[in-house]
């Protein structure tokens, strides 16, 4: 979650990702120029209950969420949206079905084609 560096998530423990959650969420509270009275009151959380998540010692994903939509980051959980794959078969089943004609208004004519003279 750091702008110039690569962190390989799978590498950390449990521990480690939530120092690296809570270290974001500080950066991010800092850069707004919010204090943690400030987002905590905003959140609905506690203080201590931020101090807490910012340090990566405690916190929850409810927790989690208020504070991500007090900071105007909720964007960072659509990597957690299911996109259910689309088959091969159904892709192409799709791709030849017939086009649903279009229905000409009453009194329209329709253009006449011109002889080419080739």
């Amino acid at each position: 979650m750091t702008d110039n560096s690569y962190i390989n998530w799978g590498l950390l423990s449990d521990m480690a990702i939530e120092k690296e959650i809570g270290r974001y969420v500080r950066k991010v509270r800092q850069q707004q120029n919010k204090t943690q009275k400030e987002l905590a009151d905003a959140a609905n959380i506690s203080r201590s209950t931020l101090s807490l998540l910012e340090r990566g010692e405690s916190g929850n994903l409810k927790t989690f969420i208020k504070v991500l939509r007090v900071l105007d980051k909720l964007q960072l959980l659509s990597g957690f949206k299911y996109m259910s794959p689309i088959s091969p078969i159904t892709m192409a089943r799709e791709q030849h079905k017939s086009k649903e004609r279009v229905k000409h208004r009453k009194g329209y004519s329709a253009p006449t084609k011109k002889k080419s003279d080739w």
